[in-house]
């Protein structure tokens, strides 16, 4: 099944959910009536439907239908289980999102920066600085380390609108997987100044780690971004499994 009508699909819903045109803990239009307006399959609306499960959207009801049961948030929401980028996040929240590089540089890794990245020391990487904001606001703090032979012709411009556009759309990537770790460190003079934060009233910031991987299995990015703590929320939508039954 190709991929981009099912996820057209998928996008346009989310959109509609998004928007609250389909409101919340309302049930979505019957599956026949989106089989109508999207002109399409029934394998590919419950494929469509199949995606905003996964991501928490929606939940489907036997018998009943599919009810919308995500509710927007006020504050600046971030999803730990799926890959996005800053500006589709920022898209996805209906914010304004602006990115600044702040530094740019070639280096080869020593062994500091693979302990702390996870690089082979020797490796030839692309280190940036870059501060996202949000309505203005600067909210986050990048340090990125890209794999240089897998981003080739990586620019500062490129990093001010989108590395993983770049990525997918001109390299022709694909962005599989991310490991990352959530922990809480104090703040450092370094975010204090580009965050605008007072030492007086945050000490700490949410600092979000991860390693990226494409589908050859290699690990081209490092990122560390660090959160201002009265604007940073993750969101994620957890799965119960069923435990299996002892034999």
């Amino acid at each position: 099944m190709p991929k981009s009508k099912y996820y057209a699909i998928y996008r346009d819903l989310k959109q509609k959910i998004e928007t609250e045109d389909f409101p919340y803990q309302e049930l979505l239009p019957s599956e026949n009536s989106l089989i109508v307006t999207y002109d399409c399959s029934r394998n590919t609306i419950r494929r469509a439907i199949g995606e905003l499960v996964r991501d928490g959207y929606v939940q489907t009801l036997q018998g009943k239908g599919v009810r919308n049961i995500f509710r927007p948030v006020e504050q600046t929401s971030y999803t730990i289980g799926g890959i996005e980028s800053f500006h589709e996040a920022s898209a996805r929240t209906h914010r304004k999102g602006v990115t600044k590089v702040l530094f740019f540089t070639e280096l080869t890794a020593d062994a500091k920066i693979e302990r702390r990245t996870g690089f082979p020391a020797g490796t030839e990487l692309y280190y940036l600085q870059r501060l996202h904001y949000i309505d203005g606001k600067p909210l986050i703090l990048n340090h990125n380390y890209f794999l240089k032979n897998a981003v080739p012709g990586l620019t500062p411009e490129i990093a001010e609108r989108s590395i993983y556009d770049y990525l997918e759309h001109t390299l022709h990537m694909t962005i599989v997987n991310s490991k990352r770790v959530v922990t809480v460190e104090k703040i450092t003079q370094i975010d204090e100044k580009y965050l605008e934060m007072n030492a007086d009233d945050y000490n700490c910031l949410a600092v979000i780690s991860s390693q990226t991987f494409n589908s050859d299995g290699v690990m081209f990015e490092y990122t560390e971004s660090r959160h201002r703590p009265d604007y940073f929320r993750f969101q994620d939508n957890a799965v119960r499994r069923q435990p299996e039954t002892a034999v």
